[in-house]
């Protein structure tokens, strides 16, 4: 099935080096064009270019003009798991797979090979993770697109980002493998110890210790059903990493498997994400409270005073400032000549830090995708392709004694020590010959070639969705808190050495616990300090500044004021969001109500915004004026936008209790910039708008 907005000048996506005609300029200037003659000069556009066809894999994807991989697989028809998106459905117009809909009534699984519940959470992360693509015709060695360059802009959210990241994959992942250790070495589990045991001993008596470890390496990738043989799961949280036995989770119920505390979770991966999220805020907290002495060593023991006031770290504005001035000194940020130098260092640092973070997390992805692959992606060749990688290394630990072993590494030292005029030679030598050939040695370029990230997964599946006119409907919402009750659990598929009974006490709070601490709940009379009256206090004034601040902005909007007009509709009335999608997003441009419209029921899919419902038929208004159209092939850069400032939002947020609806800017190829506002589904316009053109994505 051909996928929609595949439109290939010269075999390929339309190049960003197209220069503007005055025909164009005419056709795509802002203001009051109408949808139908839109269209129009869109087909007609069209008929100049060569006809969309299917795309079919190809070796030639990391080619300037060629498809990605990623696009490739997703217009295919031919994949091996079905799932409800890509069944057989009549031609024309966009099917709901349940936008709107309660989670157990969307149609499971949307996407073949894939529950529902893993689908939501890798949209919902990647929701976290992409803020600005550009469109490239750049070659791609790895052959996907939307990788992250190297001058990616820096950014504390964007930091933040990526240290969640960095927990969810890296560190949850050496988590287990430590309580892996811990289980193996507590002979808790008898049986499977003593065969560790037994085969490592044997292994040393005969000098064979590198072979079995390759070994069995080799045997973990490429034979999945040995993996829960050697190493059998159990929930992370349940296993004490000191002694390898059974514990009551730190959160007090087993309510996720995949989380260090056991928390309770909604939807699947909740936990984790919360735990990531808290996991910065902790460290943002340490850093912060480190600046202003919080705690220091000359504090008294107790001081009614000091309970009364606010925490200075919790309103972060010049606390470090404000500690040296209660020593006695005086704040000298005129007159130090060190405090710019060091923050300028420090921020030129981040940049370089904050894409070391992303790397190792990219890279501990994909190598996770090569051992358990998602569908579309192929299943067998990269197992096969990263154990034939340790083959070699298994064969130089047959042939090679450990004497051998040593003085060869003994070699490679002398040589790395003394062969400094050798080496600068030989690497000037490459320069010439092989230029960027540092990037063929990436491990991305190399033996994890063609095998995604998750954000490089995602956006696939996001294809699928929309090249069967089906798009995959948001994860859940939780704006409830979940439910207090153990996750599901089978403890007839536990070898920890434990019985039902102790299982259960460890996964359930103490009936008698839980009963007083809910007579405590109820009996207990809340504590008001004047901290919180203060807080209180500065919070209603806040808040009614607010609401006095959005008042003038609509007074200025409608004298024009651009600024004002952008801050119209990002407070919503309340925070139940109004459900629209697929096709029509509600949101404003350029401070005007209105609907944007994705139409795919033409020759050329558009993106377009109306002042005039669609009447609740899913279709954009036949007759109604746009304040723009553009071709979904010729967007060459989407920006999610704040709906306002970072200061501005977190007092808004923190007086209000509202959420602040953001929004998208949309850049053409001829360089116009449309930006929406006030857009209550940004995450899956932005997703949308991502999946279903042929443009080849980098991440900024």
């Amino acid at each position: 099935m051909p996928m929609p907005g595949y439109v290939f000048k010269d075999g390929g996506p339309i190049p960003d080096s197209d220069l503007k005609d005055p025909q164009h300029q005419q056709n795509h200037t802002p203001g009051a064009v109408p949808i139908m003659e839109t269209k129009e000069s869109a087909t007609s556009t069209q008929s100049n270019s060569v006809a969309s066809t299917m795309v079919t894999p190809t070796s030639s994807a990391s080619g300037s003009n060629a498809p990605s991989e990623s696009h490739a697989l997703a217009a295919s028809a031919d994949h091996d798991y079905i799932g409800a998106v890509q069944k057989d459905h009549e031609e024309g117009e966009v099917r709901d797979m349940g936008w709107n809909d309660h989670p157990k009534d969307v149609p499971t699984p949307l996407v073949g090979g894939l529950p529902n519940e893993e689908l939501w959470t890798l949209v919902r992360r990647f929701n976290k993770q992409m803020y600005h693509v550009k469109a490239t015709n750049h070659p791609m060695l790895g052959g996907l697109d939307l990788n992250i360059v190297d001058e990616d802009e820096f950014s504390p959210d964007k930091l933040r980002s990526n240290i969640e990241r960095l927990y969810m994959t890296v560190i949850i992942g050496v988590m287990g493998f430590g309580k892996h250790v811990a289980r193996l070495r507590s002979w808790r589990e008898p049986r499977r110890t003593a065969c560790f045991c037994a085969a490592y001993f044997i292994a040393w008596i005969f000098n064979f210790i590198v072979p079995l470890v390759v070994t069995t390496f080799i045997v973990l990738i490429a034979y999945p059903p040995a993996r829960p043989i050697l190493f059998p799961p159990a929930p992370l949280a349940l296993v004490s990493s000191k002694t390898g036995s059974v514990q009551t989770p730190q959160a007090g119920i087993l309510g996720s498997h995949d989380s260090a505390t056991g928390a309770p979770e909604k939807h699947k991966g909740e936990a984790v994400e919360q735990e990531a999220h808290n996991f910065v805020s902790g460290i943002g907290s340490i850093a912060l409270s480190s600046a202003a002495g919080k705690h220091e060593q000359a504090d008294p023991d107790s001081d009614p005073l000091n309970e009364s006031v606010p925490d200075p770290t919790n309103m972060a504005s010049d606390a470090a400032a404000a500690k040296q001035s209660a020593q006695g000194g005086t704040p000298n940020a005129k007159h130090d000549k060190t405090k710019q130098p060091m923050e300028q260092a420090m921020w030129l640092k981040m940049r370089p830090i904050m894409h070391v973070i992303g790397d190792i997390a990219d890279g501990w992805e994909r190598f996770a995708n090569a051992l358990s692959p998602t569908p579309p992606f192929p299943q067998e060749a990269p197992r096969l392709k990263l154990a034939g990688a340790l083959v070699p290394v298994l064969a130089v630990g047959l042939l090679t004694s450990s004497a051998m072993f040593m003085k060869a590494t003994y070699a490679g030292v002398g040589f790395g020590f003394f062969g400094d005029p050798l080496i600068w030679r030989g690497l000037d030598f490459l320069n010439k010959k092989v230029p960027n050939w540092q990037k063929y040695l990436e491990l991305r370029n190399s033996i994890l070639k063609g095998i995604p990230t998750n954000a490089q997964l995602t956006v696939t599946l996001l294809r699928i969705g929309e090249a069967n006119k089906a798009p995959l409907p948001p994860p859940p919402r939780s704006d409830q808190p979940p439910p207090s009750k153990p996750a599901s659990l089978n403890g007839d598929d536990l070898t920890l050495d434990a019985s039902h009974e102790e299982i259960h006490e460890a996964i359930h709070k103490d009936p008698a616990e839980k009963a007083a601490e809910e007579h405590a709940e109820k009996t207990e009379k809340p504590k008001h300090k004047h901290g919180e009256h203060i807080l209180g206090f500065f919070k209603g004034t806040t808040k009614t500044g607010v609401e006095t601040k959005f008042g003038i902005d609509k007074a200025r909007a409608k004298i024009g004021s651009q600024h004002a007009k952008d801050h119209l509709g990002v407070l919503p009335k309340n925070n139940d969001p109004e459900f629209s999608g697929p096709v029509d997003f509600k949101g404003r441009y350029k401070g005007s109500k209105g609907w944007i419209y994705i139409s795919t029921n033409v020759d050329v899919p558009t993106v377009s915004f109306s002042n005039k419902s669609s009447d609740g038929t899913g279709l954009e208004p036949e007759n109604a004026s746009a304040k723009f159209s553009i071709p979904i092939q010729e967007i060459r850069e989407l920006k999610k936008i704040g709906g306002l400032g970072w200061k501005a939002k977190i007092v808004v947020g923190w007086a209000t209790g509202k959420t602040v609806a953001d929004g998208l800017e949309i850049v053409d190829k001829y360089g116009d910039t449309y930006k929406v506002t006030a857009v209550r589904l940004r995450e899956e316009l932005f997703n949308r708008l991502v999946a279903m053109g042929g443009q080849k994505w980098e991440s900024w």
